[in-house]
């Protein structure tokens, strides 16, 4: 893998784009407890949101390589994030359940469009760079997750409603279409382009499982820590919600420098070290009542989590068989499944036992997920795709 690469036009528009979803989604997650006083729901239907964007997740990829095909990664990409700037519009506009359920589906598919595109966008591009351009773009992706939840744990603390912070995607989105417009860029073809498709193989679905579970831990984490930290520590929500930049700024430094760091081992290595340490953080978060401690784990949660995605991301492709965009887009039935399952069962059990316990199955999905990592190795030679 090389040690370096330019971070070109393509590489800044891809990793902007992502990062404007991620402002909404780190203002999204840690804000459920706000969602749910100004609805007045329970946690099982403040979870219902996670459940809509996990099927919108699903809905996106089931039709990725057709969109792909049809229009091409670049303005399937343009496309999803017209798509999620309807779906902030109607979740800040309308307060009850039923609208903001459907604003989440619309903001959900698009988000998962333009995400299943990055990563197959960025390894066309980078070719062997991407073991270390996908997870970089990643670290800049997190940045706009620590502001958006800045933005709403501010706001909740003002006269100024906390989903007005939200609108600011739209504007950003606007910029950064007529920043990144490029004459010169070649032009999809859908005549010559071919659409991918056919059965892909068991190893493929076994460390398809193992990132479905990924995608369980990280979002079941980072849906509810908010409000498992008011649990053990007290606080108000707006409080409980600005510590969870802590986790986003371990994110953001785990995507940026883990690559590097971790640059002399295989994949599949550094997947098994960020595992480990997810496990480890989990573990000082659970069992502390203090508020530094606190802190201090979510970041290492949050470094734990960073690079899982990517990672995760290139282990399906390398079992693809060159059909990267199939791949990926059916990887978004794994991703898409974890939103919309891990929030919603963490959400019932908490009703039911209390969020501490419920929380207690996060450290049992680390380990399978672990395990299946382990189990089933990748095929490192396959992170040069085909375009």
């Amino acid at each position: 893998m090389p040690h370096t690469f330019t971070r070109d036009k393509t590489f800044w528009t891809i990793a902007l784009q992502v990062t404007i979803l991620n402002f909404y989604l780190g203002g999204f997650g840690p804000a459920q407890p706000l969602l749910r006083a100004d609805q007045g729901t329970s946690l099982t239907i403040a979870g219902l949101h996670g459940t809509a964007m996990g099927v919108a997740a699903i809905c996106a990829g089931l039709s990725n390589s057709r969109w792909v095909h049809y229009f091409g990664r670049e303005k399937t990409s343009w496309i999803g994030m017209w798509l999620f700037c309807i779906g902030v519009l109607m979740f800040v506009t309308f307060k009850s359940v039923g609208f903001t359920l459907t604003a989440t589906f619309l903001g959900g598919m698009g988000t998962s469009m333009v995400i299943n595109n990055m990563v197959t966008r960025l390894s066309s591009h980078f070719k062997q760079a991407t073991p270390l351009a996908l997870p970089q773009s990643n670290g800049i992706n997190s940045v706009g997750f620590v502001f958006g939840t800045i933005a709403v744990g501010t706001l909740a603390g003002t006269s100024i409603s906390w989903r007005f912070g939200l609108l600011l995607t739209i504007p950003a989105t606007i910029i950064l279409y007529f920043f990144s417009r490029d004459k010169n860029r070649d032009v999809h073809d859908r005549d010559v382009s071919v659409r991918q498709k056919g059965k892909l193989s068991r190893t493929y679905w076994i460390a398809c499982f193992g990132f479905f579970i990924c995608i369980c831990t990280e979002f079941a984490t980072s849906f509810w820590a908010a409000a498992l930290l008011r649990d053990r520590v007290g606080g108000t929500a707006s409080a409980a919600t600005l510590a969870i930049v802590a986790l986003g700024s371990g994110m953001a430094v785990g995507r940026w420098y883990g690559a590097i760091v971790l640059k002399k081992l295989k994949l599949d290595q550094q997947l098994i070290t960020i595992i480990i340490l997810q496990f480890i953080g989990f573990a000082i978060f659970w069992f502390s009542h203090n508020i530094l401690i606190s802190l201090v784990s979510l970041f290492i949660n949050g470094l734990g989590i960073s690079m899982q995605f990517a990672l995760c991301s290139l282990r399906l492709i390398s079992f693809s068989d060159k059909r990267p965009d199939l791949a990926i887009g059916i990887s978004s039935l794994a991703a898409g499944s974890g939103i919309a399952l891990a929030p919603f069962i963490l959400g019932v059990l908490g009703d039911h036992l209390g969020i501490s316990r419920a929380y207690l199955m996060v450290p049992v999905l680390i380990l399978i997920a672990l395990t299946i990592v382990i189990l089933i190795p990748s095929k490192e030679e396959s992170h040069e795709l085909q375009n």
